[in-house]
């Protein structure tokens, strides 16, 4: 079979099997037609060393533009080598490229407070403006479910599952997954569902639709300025960011923040291990199982 029919049946594995997103089968697919035309020959066939030439062509690409070009290969070969079009994977010999991924923007307890005390403030009273009450709780869920941007303006106005004690997200890869909601938030539920017009789809409807992450942004930038707090500084990405930081310094679980993120790989989720050296130093006294073996005496009984 041509390298363009086997690149098409690993697409469609990928989006079949894997739930790959659109976008990321579009890059799949012009990494390996580029790399097709590169070898000038059957891609399907290629060894090791023609592999190492055409990585070695990509040294003048972002690390982490070559890093991706570099899972296509693997996950490509990988897939021939599970339908018996290759005995071998020669893309695992290759080194991947060095990526540094920056660290997120960390947002603080006292800013999220006082973005908390703004956003209440406005919503307090019998009758507050249900443009307050929204505002207050697209941040409960921003900040206390850690939900994206997209994911959050696109709930539909069914999205609580059981007694609202989670929501029922549909985020990337249109993969379903499970996000606790707080007593807190789900007080602020209450308070907006009746504001809500008959009939709409939505929980944050605008339009014939919903909301959108420009306004949203628009919004969380309003709100930080009224609340005192650098609106450059703010985003629902930092919102997330501060969600997952904030969890981990309180000694959340890595796996399950992986789960409640709906990171499809664990290594996404350790970006948000950068924690400062004194909490680790403290967490390494209280925790580690030597910590708890003061006074014993750990050397061996001379014979």
């Amino acid at each position: 079979m041509s390298d363009a029919g086997l690149i098409d049946r690993f697409l469609e594995m990928m989006a079949a099997e894997r739930g790959a997103s659109r976008n990321t089968l579009a890059a799949y697919r012009r990494d390996l037609e580029q790399a097709a035309e590169w070898v000038q020959g059957r891609l399907v066939d290629a060894d090791a060393a023609a592999l190492r030439k055409l990585m070695a062509d990509y040294q003048s690409l972002a690390a982490s533009s070559a890093a991706r070009k570099l899972s296509a290969l693997r996950q490509f070969f990988a897939f021939l080598l599970d339908e018996g079009e290759r005995a071998d994977n020669p893309a695992l010999d290759i080194a991947r490229p060095a990526t540094r991924r920056p660290l997120p923007r960390i947002l603080t307890h006292a800013h999220v407070e006082r973005l908390f005390d703004q956003a209440e403030e406005e919503a307090a009273g019998e009758a507050p403006p249900s443009a307050a009450v929204r505002m207050l709780l697209l941040l409960e869920l921003l900040y206390g479910s850690g939900l994206r941007a997209s994911e959050l303006v696109s709930l539909p106005r069914r999205a609580m599952a059981g007694e609202r004690e989670f929501l029922i997200i549909r985020g990337k890869g249109d993969k379903e997954r499970l996000v606790p909601l707080s007593e807190r938030a789900r007080t602020v539920v209450d308070r907006w569902l009746p504001l809500l017009a008959d009939g709409s789809l939505w929980l944050f409807p605008s339009g014939k639709a919903h909301i959108s992450r420009v306004r949203l942004f628009q919004m969380l930038r309003d709100l930080a300025a009224r609340a005192g707090v650098d609106p450059t500084a703010i985003s629902p990405h930092v919102l997330r960011h501060a969600f997952a930081t904030h969890l981990l310094e309180g000694g959340a679980d890595l796996r399950a923040l992986q789960l409640m993120l709906g990171h499809a790989d664990i290594a996404t989720t350790e970006i948000y291990t950068h924690v400062d050296s004194r909490r680790l130093v403290e967490l390494v006294n209280k925790r580690h199982p030597l910590a708890r073996m003061d006074g014993v005496d750990l050397k061996a009984p001379s014979s």
